[in-house]
Protein backbone atom coordinates (compact mmCIF):
# COMPACT_ATOMS: atom_id res chain seq x y z
CA UNK A 1 0.00 0.00 0.00
CA UNK A 2 1.20 3.19 -1.00
CA UNK A 3 0.52 4.88 2.29
CA UNK A 4 2.37 2.19 4.62
CA UNK A 5 5.34 3.55 6.81
CA UNK A 6 8.46 3.77 5.16
CA UNK A 7 10.83 0.55 5.63
CA UNK A 8 7.84 -0.93 7.46
CA UNK A 9 7.36 -3.23 4.82
CA UNK A 10 8.83 -5.39 2.54
CA UNK A 11 9.95 -9.35 2.13
CA UNK A 12 12.76 -9.51 4.15
CA UNK A 13 10.83 -7.89 6.94
CA UNK A 14 8.66 -10.92 6.58
CA UNK A 15 10.03 -13.43 9.11
CA UNK A 16 9.03 -17.21 10.26
CA UNK A 17 8.53 -17.68 13.88
CA UNK A 18 11.28 -19.20 16.54
CA UNK A 19 10.18 -22.88 17.12
CA UNK A 20 10.35 -22.92 21.02
CA UNK A 21 7.92 -24.65 23.00
CA UNK A 22 5.79 -26.50 19.94
CA UNK A 23 5.82 -22.50 18.49
CA UNK A 24 4.41 -22.79 14.55
CA UNK A 25 3.95 -26.68 14.94
CA UNK A 26 0.09 -27.73 13.06
CA UNK A 27 -1.68 -30.02 15.44
CA UNK A 28 -2.97 -33.05 13.57
CA UNK A 29 -5.52 -32.90 10.61
CA UNK A 30 -8.60 -31.98 11.42
CA UNK A 31 -11.85 -34.39 10.07
CA UNK A 32 -12.91 -31.13 8.16
CA UNK A 33 -11.18 -28.25 6.39
CA UNK A 34 -9.78 -25.18 8.43
CA UNK A 35 -12.33 -22.16 8.23
CA UNK A 36 -9.54 -20.04 7.03
CA UNK A 37 -5.88 -20.58 5.53
CA UNK A 38 -4.08 -17.87 6.89
CA UNK A 39 -5.20 -15.31 9.69
CA UNK A 40 -3.73 -12.33 10.47
CA UNK A 41 -3.45 -10.84 13.99
CA UNK A 42 -4.59 -7.23 14.48
CA UNK A 43 -3.12 -6.29 17.97
CA UNK A 44 -0.62 -6.97 20.13
CA UNK A 45 -0.27 -8.81 23.72
CA UNK A 46 -2.20 -11.30 25.54
CA UNK A 47 -5.23 -11.25 23.13
CA UNK A 48 -2.97 -11.60 19.84
CA UNK A 49 -1.55 -14.94 21.79
CA UNK A 50 -5.03 -16.01 22.68
CA UNK A 51 -6.07 -16.07 19.25
CA UNK A 52 -2.98 -17.54 18.07
CA UNK A 53 -3.69 -20.59 20.35
CA UNK A 54 -7.04 -20.42 18.59
CA UNK A 55 -5.92 -20.72 15.29
CA UNK A 56 -3.54 -23.12 15.80
CA UNK A 57 -5.90 -25.61 17.46
CA UNK A 58 -8.17 -24.98 14.33
CA UNK A 59 -5.17 -26.06 12.11
CA UNK A 60 -4.64 -22.57 10.97
CA UNK A 61 -1.48 -20.40 10.03
CA UNK A 62 -1.22 -16.83 11.48
CA UNK A 63 0.26 -13.67 11.16
CA UNK A 64 1.64 -11.70 14.09
CA UNK A 65 1.95 -7.73 13.28
CA UNK A 66 4.32 -5.91 15.47
CA UNK A 67 5.41 -2.25 15.77
CA UNK A 68 9.61 -1.83 16.43
CA UNK A 69 9.42 -1.68 20.39
CA UNK A 70 7.40 -5.27 20.14
CA UNK A 71 9.97 -6.93 17.94
CA UNK A 72 10.54 -9.50 20.63
CA UNK A 73 7.46 -9.70 22.11
CA UNK A 74 5.51 -13.29 22.91
CA UNK A 75 3.17 -13.09 19.80
CA UNK A 76 5.46 -12.15 17.70
CA UNK A 77 7.64 -15.21 18.43
CA UNK A 78 4.70 -17.71 18.51
CA UNK A 79 3.10 -16.30 15.53
CA UNK A 80 4.46 -18.71 12.24
CA UNK A 81 5.27 -15.49 10.63
CA UNK A 82 5.91 -11.62 11.74
CA UNK A 83 5.68 -8.15 9.76
CA UNK A 84 6.52 -4.83 11.51
CA UNK A 85 4.13 -2.51 10.83
CA UNK A 86 5.90 0.90 12.03
CA UNK A 87 7.46 2.80 15.05
CA UNK A 88 6.04 2.31 18.39
CA UNK A 89 3.34 4.65 18.40
CA UNK A 90 0.06 3.27 17.73
CA UNK A 91 -1.17 5.56 15.29
CA UNK A 92 1.53 5.16 12.83
CA UNK A 93 1.71 1.01 13.57
CA UNK A 94 -1.15 -1.08 15.27
CA UNK A 95 -3.50 2.00 14.12
CA UNK A 96 -2.13 2.26 10.66
CA UNK A 97 -4.58 0.92 8.52
CA UNK A 98 -2.76 0.37 5.32
CA UNK A 99 0.63 -1.22 7.05
CA UNK A 100 -1.85 -3.54 8.31
CA UNK A 101 -4.02 -4.30 4.88
CA UNK A 102 -0.49 -4.67 3.03
CA UNK A 103 0.85 -7.14 6.07
CA UNK A 104 -1.90 -8.98 4.99
CA UNK A 105 -1.33 -8.71 1.28
CA UNK A 106 2.26 -9.28 1.12
CA UNK A 107 1.37 -12.95 3.69
CA UNK A 108 -1.25 -13.87 1.90
CA UNK A 109 -3.83 -13.89 5.10
CA UNK A 110 -7.16 -14.43 4.37
CA UNK A 111 -8.62 -13.14 6.65
CA UNK A 112 -7.71 -10.41 9.71
CA UNK A 113 -8.74 -10.67 13.74
CA UNK A 114 -8.81 -7.27 15.68
CA UNK A 115 -8.94 -8.57 18.42
CA UNK A 116 -9.81 -5.89 21.06
CA UNK A 117 -8.84 -2.18 21.34
CA UNK A 118 -7.06 -0.42 18.13
CA UNK A 119 -8.89 -1.27 15.19
CA UNK A 120 -11.92 -3.57 16.44
CA UNK A 121 -14.53 -1.29 16.29
CA UNK A 122 -13.70 0.51 13.57
CA UNK A 123 -16.35 -0.30 10.73
CA UNK A 124 -13.80 1.51 8.08
CA UNK A 125 -11.62 -0.49 8.87
CA UNK A 126 -13.72 -3.38 8.39
CA UNK A 127 -15.21 -2.05 4.77
CA UNK A 128 -11.60 -1.94 3.73
CA UNK A 129 -10.78 -5.31 4.73
CA UNK A 130 -13.95 -7.13 2.27
CA UNK A 131 -12.83 -4.38 -0.41
CA UNK A 132 -9.13 -5.94 -0.21
CA UNK A 133 -10.51 -9.95 -0.41
CA UNK A 134 -9.69 -10.32 3.43
CA UNK A 135 -12.14 -11.75 5.89
CA UNK A 136 -12.75 -9.33 8.95
CA UNK A 137 -13.30 -11.68 11.77
CA UNK A 138 -16.47 -9.54 13.42
CA UNK A 139 -19.48 -8.42 12.52
CA UNK A 140 -20.22 -6.10 9.47
CA UNK A 141 -19.60 -2.66 9.24
CA UNK A 142 -23.23 -1.81 8.60
CA UNK A 143 -24.22 -3.88 12.39
CA UNK A 144 -20.93 -2.39 13.23
CA UNK A 145 -22.36 1.24 12.66
CA UNK A 146 -25.84 0.21 14.00
CA UNK A 147 -24.80 -0.99 17.21
CA UNK A 148 -21.12 0.41 18.04
CA UNK A 149 -22.37 4.28 17.86
CA UNK A 150 -23.67 4.39 21.42
CA UNK A 151 -26.46 7.06 20.33
CA UNK A 152 -28.08 4.59 17.55
CA UNK A 153 -27.43 1.71 19.98
CA UNK A 154 -29.99 3.61 22.03
CA UNK A 155 -32.27 4.10 19.30
CA UNK A 156 -32.31 -0.10 18.58
CA UNK A 157 -32.72 -0.31 22.33
CA UNK A 158 -35.79 1.60 22.62
CA UNK A 159 -37.48 0.15 19.15
CA UNK A 160 -36.25 -3.47 21.07
CA UNK A 161 -37.95 -2.66 24.20
CA UNK A 162 -34.44 -2.69 26.63
CA UNK A 163 -34.66 -0.51 29.48
CA UNK A 164 -33.02 2.83 29.17
CA UNK A 165 -32.15 5.73 31.37
CA UNK A 166 -33.26 9.27 30.68
CA UNK A 167 -30.88 10.59 27.93
CA UNK A 168 -30.00 12.85 24.92
CA UNK A 169 -29.64 12.64 21.26
CA UNK A 170 -26.20 13.82 20.01
CA UNK A 171 -25.42 17.55 21.90
CA UNK A 172 -25.27 20.33 19.06
CA UNK A 173 -23.22 23.05 21.35
CA UNK A 174 -23.08 23.82 25.12
CA UNK A 175 -26.39 25.77 25.15
CA UNK A 176 -28.09 22.17 24.13
CA UNK A 177 -26.42 20.48 26.41
CA UNK A 178 -27.60 22.79 28.93
CA UNK A 179 -30.79 22.74 28.11
CA UNK A 180 -30.95 18.48 27.86
CA UNK A 181 -29.07 18.83 31.53
CA UNK A 182 -32.46 20.30 32.64
CA UNK A 183 -34.68 18.04 31.23
CA UNK A 184 -33.41 15.12 32.12
CA UNK A 185 -32.18 16.44 36.02
CA UNK A 186 -28.75 16.43 37.38
CA UNK A 187 -26.40 14.54 37.90
CA UNK A 188 -25.60 13.75 34.65
CA UNK A 189 -23.02 11.97 32.47
CA UNK A 190 -21.79 12.70 29.31
CA UNK A 191 -20.80 10.35 26.53
CA UNK A 192 -18.60 9.93 23.70
CA UNK A 193 -21.08 8.41 20.51
CA UNK A 194 -18.06 6.93 19.27
CA UNK A 195 -15.96 5.58 22.14
CA UNK A 196 -15.80 4.05 25.43
CA UNK A 197 -13.21 2.63 28.30
CA UNK A 198 -14.22 6.15 29.81
CA UNK A 199 -12.62 8.68 27.20
CA UNK A 200 -15.05 11.10 26.71
CA UNK A 201 -16.88 10.63 29.95
CA UNK A 202 -17.72 13.44 32.41
CA UNK A 203 -20.18 13.80 35.06
CA UNK A 204 -22.14 16.52 35.52
CA UNK A 205 -23.55 17.47 39.49
CA UNK A 206 -24.06 21.32 38.70
CA UNK A 207 -25.51 23.09 36.36
CA UNK A 208 -22.82 25.88 36.00
CA UNK A 209 -20.23 22.80 35.03
CA UNK A 210 -22.49 21.85 32.40
CA UNK A 211 -20.95 24.02 29.39
CA UNK A 212 -17.01 23.12 30.18
CA UNK A 213 -18.21 19.85 30.98
CA UNK A 214 -19.11 19.62 26.95
CA UNK A 215 -16.06 20.92 25.94
CA UNK A 216 -14.12 18.88 27.48
CA UNK A 217 -16.00 15.79 26.74
CA UNK A 218 -16.08 17.15 23.12
CA UNK A 219 -12.16 17.30 23.06
CA UNK A 220 -11.31 14.24 23.61
CA UNK A 221 -14.09 12.86 21.81
CA UNK A 222 -12.34 13.98 19.07
CA UNK A 223 -8.83 13.22 19.86
CA UNK A 224 -9.57 9.70 21.11
CA UNK A 225 -12.05 8.28 18.56
CA UNK A 226 -11.94 10.89 16.05
CA UNK A 227 -15.44 11.37 16.37
CA UNK A 228 -16.61 14.67 18.29
CA UNK A 229 -20.08 13.70 19.24
CA UNK A 230 -21.13 13.63 22.68
CA UNK A 231 -24.19 12.87 24.28
CA UNK A 232 -26.05 12.23 28.12
CA UNK A 233 -27.54 10.20 30.41
CA UNK A 234 -28.93 10.67 33.86
CA UNK A 235 -25.94 9.48 36.38
CA UNK A 236 -26.71 6.88 38.55
CA UNK A 237 -24.71 7.37 41.63
CA UNK A 238 -24.61 3.91 43.20
CA UNK A 239 -25.17 1.58 40.11
CA UNK A 240 -23.94 -2.11 39.05
CA UNK A 241 -22.15 -2.72 35.94
CA UNK A 242 -23.79 -5.97 34.30
CA UNK A 243 -23.03 -6.99 30.84
CA UNK A 244 -24.44 -10.07 28.92
CA UNK A 245 -22.57 -11.88 26.39
CA UNK A 246 -24.54 -13.17 22.64
CA UNK A 247 -23.20 -14.91 20.08
CA UNK A 248 -24.53 -15.10 16.65
CA UNK A 249 -23.68 -16.71 13.45
CA UNK A 250 -24.95 -16.25 10.09
CA UNK A 251 -27.76 -18.65 9.51
CA UNK A 252 -30.08 -17.78 12.22
CA UNK A 253 -28.44 -19.04 15.67
CA UNK A 254 -28.25 -16.66 18.17
CA UNK A 255 -26.89 -17.85 21.91
CA UNK A 256 -27.12 -15.75 25.19
CA UNK A 257 -24.38 -16.60 27.08
CA UNK A 258 -25.49 -15.20 30.34
CA UNK A 259 -23.93 -12.29 32.02
CA UNK A 260 -20.88 -11.03 33.71
CA UNK A 261 -20.71 -9.04 36.88
CA UNK A 262 -18.27 -6.25 35.63
CA UNK A 263 -19.11 -3.26 39.36
CA UNK A 264 -15.01 -3.52 40.12
CA UNK A 265 -14.02 -0.39 38.23
CA UNK A 266 -11.50 2.85 38.23
CA UNK A 267 -12.37 5.66 36.17
CA UNK A 268 -14.64 3.45 34.12
CA UNK A 269 -12.10 0.99 33.60
CA UNK A 270 -12.69 -2.44 34.61
CA UNK A 271 -10.76 -4.21 36.99
CA UNK A 272 -12.22 -7.52 38.77
CA UNK A 273 -15.01 -9.52 36.83
CA UNK A 274 -17.01 -12.41 37.23
CA UNK A 275 -19.63 -14.20 36.01
CA UNK A 276 -22.30 -15.36 37.07
CA UNK A 277 -23.39 -12.14 38.53
CA UNK A 278 -23.78 -12.61 41.88
CA UNK A 279 -27.06 -10.65 42.12
CA UNK A 280 -28.75 -11.70 38.81
CA UNK A 281 -32.25 -14.08 39.43
CA UNK A 282 -32.61 -16.94 36.79
CA UNK A 283 -36.32 -15.28 35.91
CA UNK A 284 -34.16 -11.58 34.76
CA UNK A 285 -31.21 -13.51 32.80
CA UNK A 286 -34.34 -15.10 30.92
CA UNK A 287 -36.02 -12.01 30.55
CA UNK A 288 -33.26 -10.23 28.99
CA UNK A 289 -31.74 -13.19 27.33
CA UNK A 290 -34.79 -13.09 24.97
CA UNK A 291 -35.44 -9.64 24.19
CA UNK A 292 -31.69 -9.24 23.89
CA UNK A 293 -31.93 -12.43 21.14
CA UNK A 294 -34.84 -10.60 19.17
CA UNK A 295 -32.63 -7.80 18.45
CA UNK A 296 -29.63 -9.89 17.31
CA UNK A 297 -32.02 -11.49 14.86
CA UNK A 298 -33.74 -8.76 13.82
CA UNK A 299 -30.83 -6.36 13.38
CA UNK A 300 -28.97 -9.34 11.24
CA UNK A 301 -25.89 -9.07 14.21
CA UNK A 302 -23.38 -11.51 13.72
CA UNK A 303 -20.17 -12.66 15.32
CA UNK A 304 -19.71 -12.09 19.33
CA UNK A 305 -21.16 -9.57 21.03
CA UNK A 306 -21.67 -7.96 24.63
CA UNK A 307 -24.53 -5.67 25.71
CA UNK A 308 -23.80 -3.13 28.92
CA UNK A 309 -26.33 -2.16 31.51
CA UNK A 310 -26.52 -0.87 34.42
CA UNK A 311 -28.18 -1.81 37.32
CA UNK A 312 -29.77 0.60 40.47
CA UNK A 313 -30.06 0.25 44.09
CA UNK A 314 -33.72 -1.61 42.98
CA UNK A 315 -31.92 -3.88 41.12
CA UNK A 316 -33.89 -2.64 37.70
CA UNK A 317 -31.35 -2.73 34.85
CA UNK A 318 -31.22 -0.39 31.97
CA UNK A 319 -29.08 -0.50 28.77
CA UNK A 320 -25.75 1.84 28.18
CA UNK A 321 -23.94 0.25 24.83
CA UNK A 322 -22.80 -2.71 22.95
CA UNK A 323 -19.34 -3.64 22.21
CA UNK A 324 -19.02 -5.35 18.58
CA UNK A 325 -16.04 -7.60 19.29
CA UNK A 326 -14.45 -10.11 21.72
CA UNK A 327 -14.10 -8.56 25.38
CA UNK A 328 -11.17 -8.19 27.82
CA UNK A 329 -13.40 -10.42 30.23
CA UNK A 330 -14.88 -13.04 27.92
CA UNK A 331 -12.61 -15.61 30.03
CA UNK A 332 -14.63 -16.08 32.84
CA UNK A 333 -17.99 -16.54 30.44
CA UNK A 334 -15.36 -19.28 29.21
CA UNK A 335 -15.10 -20.98 32.30
CA UNK A 336 -18.80 -21.08 32.74
CA UNK A 337 -20.13 -22.43 29.70
CA UNK A 338 -17.27 -24.53 28.37
CA UNK A 339 -17.05 -22.43 24.99
CA UNK A 340 -14.13 -21.30 23.64
CA UNK A 341 -15.45 -17.75 22.20
CA UNK A 342 -12.57 -17.05 20.26
CA UNK A 343 -12.41 -20.17 18.42
CA UNK A 344 -16.51 -20.16 17.32
CA UNK A 345 -15.77 -16.28 16.56
CA UNK A 346 -13.04 -17.40 13.57
CA UNK A 347 -16.21 -19.88 12.95
CA UNK A 348 -19.27 -17.91 12.25
CA UNK A 349 -16.63 -15.44 10.07
CA UNK A 350 -16.15 -18.03 7.64
CA UNK A 351 -19.57 -18.74 7.12
CA UNK A 352 -19.80 -21.98 9.75
CA UNK A 353 -23.01 -23.41 10.95
CA UNK A 354 -22.73 -23.57 14.75
CA UNK A 355 -23.88 -26.47 16.28
CA UNK A 356 -24.78 -25.44 19.68
CA UNK A 357 -27.79 -27.06 20.77
CA UNK A 358 -31.23 -24.91 22.51
CA UNK A 359 -30.36 -20.76 21.80
CA UNK A 360 -32.39 -20.31 25.58
CA UNK A 361 -29.75 -18.74 28.01
CA UNK A 362 -26.65 -21.37 28.64
CA UNK A 363 -26.33 -23.22 31.49
CA UNK A 364 -23.36 -22.09 33.63
CA UNK A 365 -21.07 -24.41 36.02
CA UNK A 366 -19.62 -23.41 38.52
CA UNK A 367 -18.25 -19.68 39.40
CA UNK A 368 -15.17 -17.97 38.22
CA UNK A 369 -13.95 -14.73 38.51
CA UNK A 370 -10.94 -13.02 36.64
CA UNK A 371 -8.42 -9.92 38.20
CA UNK A 372 -6.62 -8.07 35.71
CA UNK A 373 -2.95 -7.31 36.54
CA UNK A 374 -1.59 -3.79 35.60
CA UNK A 375 1.91 -2.48 35.52
CA UNK A 376 1.03 0.40 37.49
CA UNK A 377 1.58 1.85 40.85
CA UNK A 378 -0.54 0.61 43.59
CA UNK A 379 -0.94 4.18 45.19
CA UNK A 380 -1.52 6.59 42.30
CA UNK A 381 -2.38 3.74 39.27
CA UNK A 382 -0.18 5.55 36.85
CA UNK A 383 1.23 3.07 34.46
CA UNK A 384 4.27 1.72 35.45
CA UNK A 385 6.63 0.59 32.63
CA UNK A 386 9.99 -1.11 33.03
CA UNK A 387 11.75 -4.54 32.82
CA UNK A 388 10.42 -7.38 34.01
CA UNK A 389 13.27 -9.26 35.90
CA UNK A 390 11.51 -12.13 37.39
CA UNK A 391 7.92 -13.75 36.27
CA UNK A 392 6.40 -16.58 38.15
CA UNK A 393 2.56 -16.70 37.40
CA UNK A 394 0.47 -18.90 39.27
CA UNK A 395 -1.10 -22.47 38.42
CA UNK A 396 -2.75 -25.68 40.10
CA UNK A 397 -6.54 -26.56 39.83
CA UNK A 398 -9.16 -24.32 38.31
CA UNK A 399 -6.26 -21.10 37.66
CA UNK A 400 -5.86 -19.88 33.70
CA UNK A 401 -3.52 -17.21 33.13
CA UNK A 402 -3.61 -15.23 29.88
CA UNK A 403 -0.76 -13.00 29.63
CA UNK A 404 1.88 -11.48 26.58
CA UNK A 405 4.47 -11.11 29.11
CA UNK A 406 7.58 -12.93 30.63
CA UNK A 407 10.78 -12.08 32.63
CA UNK A 408 13.29 -10.52 31.03
CA UNK A 409 10.60 -8.63 28.48
CA UNK A 410 10.48 -4.82 28.92
CA UNK A 411 6.71 -3.22 29.67
CA UNK A 412 6.42 -0.54 27.07
CA UNK A 413 4.92 2.80 27.88
CA UNK A 414 3.04 3.53 24.75
CA UNK A 415 0.38 0.77 25.14
CA UNK A 416 -2.09 -0.33 27.83
CA UNK A 417 -0.52 -1.51 31.22
CA UNK A 418 -2.51 -5.07 31.48
CA UNK A 419 0.02 -7.31 31.87
CA UNK A 420 -2.15 -10.56 32.51
CA UNK A 421 -5.48 -11.70 33.05
CA UNK A 422 -5.75 -14.17 36.13
CA UNK A 423 -8.66 -16.01 36.34
CA UNK A 424 -9.93 -18.77 38.60
CA UNK A 425 -13.18 -21.52 37.73
CA UNK A 426 -14.53 -23.23 41.14
CA UNK A 427 -18.16 -24.85 41.63
CA UNK A 428 -18.88 -22.15 44.11
CA UNK A 429 -18.56 -18.28 44.54
CA UNK A 430 -16.99 -18.65 47.72
CA UNK A 431 -14.46 -21.52 46.23
CA UNK A 432 -13.72 -19.06 43.54
CA UNK A 433 -12.66 -16.42 45.92
CA UNK A 434 -10.61 -18.35 48.02
CA UNK A 435 -8.78 -20.13 45.01
CA UNK A 436 -8.41 -16.34 43.52
CA UNK A 437 -6.74 -15.25 47.22
CA UNK A 438 -4.03 -18.67 46.78
CA UNK A 439 -3.50 -17.74 43.21
CA UNK A 440 -2.81 -13.82 43.67
CA UNK A 441 -0.28 -15.01 46.54
CA UNK A 442 1.52 -17.15 44.32
CA UNK A 443 1.98 -14.47 41.41
CA UNK A 444 5.29 -13.13 41.57
CA UNK A 445 5.91 -9.94 38.88
CA UNK A 446 9.24 -8.61 39.84
CA UNK A 447 10.88 -5.06 38.58
CA UNK A 448 7.75 -3.26 38.39
CA UNK A 449 4.48 -2.35 40.25
CA UNK A 450 1.70 -3.88 39.86
CA UNK A 451 -1.74 -4.09 40.97
CA UNK A 452 -1.62 -7.13 42.65
CA UNK A 453 -2.25 -6.01 46.45
CA UNK A 454 -5.77 -3.88 45.26
CA UNK A 455 -7.30 -7.28 43.88
CA UNK A 456 -6.07 -8.89 47.65
CA UNK A 457 -7.85 -6.03 49.08
CA UNK A 458 -11.30 -6.18 47.08
CA UNK A 459 -11.23 -9.75 47.66
CA UNK A 460 -11.16 -9.32 51.47
CA UNK A 461 -14.11 -6.44 50.95
CA UNK A 462 -17.27 -6.98 52.60
CA UNK A 463 -19.06 -5.48 49.72
CA UNK A 464 -17.19 -7.96 47.16
CA UNK A 465 -17.43 -10.89 49.48
CA UNK A 466 -21.39 -10.45 50.16
CA UNK A 467 -21.79 -9.46 46.11
CA UNK A 468 -22.92 -6.20 46.73
CA UNK A 469 -19.95 -4.35 44.82
CA UNK A 470 -20.89 -0.83 43.03
CA UNK A 471 -19.17 0.99 40.38
CA UNK A 472 -17.77 3.12 43.58
CA UNK A 473 -16.41 0.52 45.81
CA UNK A 474 -12.83 1.02 44.70
CA UNK A 475 -12.62 4.57 44.92
CA UNK A 476 -14.39 4.06 48.41
CA UNK A 477 -11.45 1.57 49.39
CA UNK A 478 -8.93 4.34 48.43
CA UNK A 479 -10.46 7.05 50.30
CA UNK A 480 -10.54 4.67 53.59
CA UNK A 481 -6.92 3.98 53.27
CA UNK A 482 -5.28 7.68 52.09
Amino acid sequence: MSNAPAGALGPSSVERADRVSGAGSRPPSRTSAPPFKKILIANRGEIALRIIRACRELGIATVAVHSEVDARALHVRFADESVCIGPAQAARSYLHIPAIISAAEITGADAIHPGYGFLSENPEFARLCAKCGVTFIGPTPEAMRAWGDKVTARANAKRFGFPLLPGSEVLRDADHAVSEARRIGLPVIMKASGGGGGRGMRIVRAESEVAAAFRQATHEAESGFKNPDVYMEKFVERPKHIEFQVLADKHGGVWTLGERECSLQRRHQKVMEEAPSPVMTPELRQQMGEVMRKAILETGYTSLGTLEFIMDEDRKLYFLEMNTRVQVEHPVTEMVTGLDLVSLQIRIASGEKLELGDTRPWSFRGHSIECRINAEDPRTFAPWPGLITEYFPPGGTGVRVDSGVYGGWTVPQHYDSLLAKLIVHAPTREEAITRMRRALDEFIVGGIRTNIELHKRLLDDDEVKSGEMTTRTIERLIAQSA
